[in-house]
């Protein structure tokens, strides 16, 4: 993890969820993760099946120059990935597995920035794992950041984050590459088949 927004949500997510596989929504708090609303998402699985953002942060909105409210979560992606992405965000949440997906945005007259997102399964109230709340940051902070919106991205890798409670986060290093990859599913899960990405070894940092 390379975003200071992604650990601290992940560490939040981690020690809400207990020994569970998520936590359901009510029990997120806003006022103990305040400083991280503006990069922080929800997405929900919709009747049809299609992941479509119910919250997104106002620096989330700004990097792509709209509201992202009611909008599909596979829309922010160039158009040959998006029924790719939109699996895998719903294997995040039929599986409970954490992700983290690696990719680069660009803008209309070509400039581009890096980002990192993390997906965590979250329940809704009645305990059905039909939501992920995600961070989406700037790995860098160009001029023109915030102020010209990036019009896609680009996905460039994943990675699983280690679950084990009191542990320190580490930032994945190494890399296969290969049009698709299993990796193998956390607690006995089966295995998530992860098209165009490429594995980021790591875990923890």
């Amino acid at each position: 993890m390379h975003s200071r927004t992604t650990m601290e949500l992940f560490q939040y997510w981690n020690t809400v969820r207990g020994d569970r596989d998520l936590p359901r929504r009510d029990e997120i708090d806003p006022a103990h993760i305040r400083s991280l609303l503006p990069d922080l998402f929800i997405l929900q699985r919709q009747a049809n099946g299609d992941i479509g953002f119910r919250l997104a942060g106002t620096r989330v909105c700004a990097l792509f120059g709209r509201e992202l409210r009611d909008r599909k979560f596979a829309d922010l992606w160039l158009d040959a990935e998006a029924d790719g992405i939109a699996r895998t965000a719903d294997q995040v949440m039929t599986q409970c597995t954490p992700m983290l997906l690696y990719a680069r945005g660009a803008t209309e007259a070509g400039e581009e920035l890096d980002v990192e997102l993390l997906l965590s399964p979250l329940a809704s109230a009645d305990g059905t794992n039909d939501r992920l709340l995600g961070a989406l940051s700037a790995l860098s902070r160009p001029a023109w950041l915030h102020m010209t919106p990036l019009t896609h991205l680009v996905a460039s890798g994943l990675s699983l984050p280690d679950v084990s409670p009191d542990l320190p986060l580490d930032r994945p290093h190494g890399s296969s590459a290969g049009t698709k990859v299993n990796v193998a599913g956390r607690r006995g899960r089966d295995n998530l088949n992860v098209l165009h990405l490429r594995i980021l070894q790591g875990g923890k940092s």
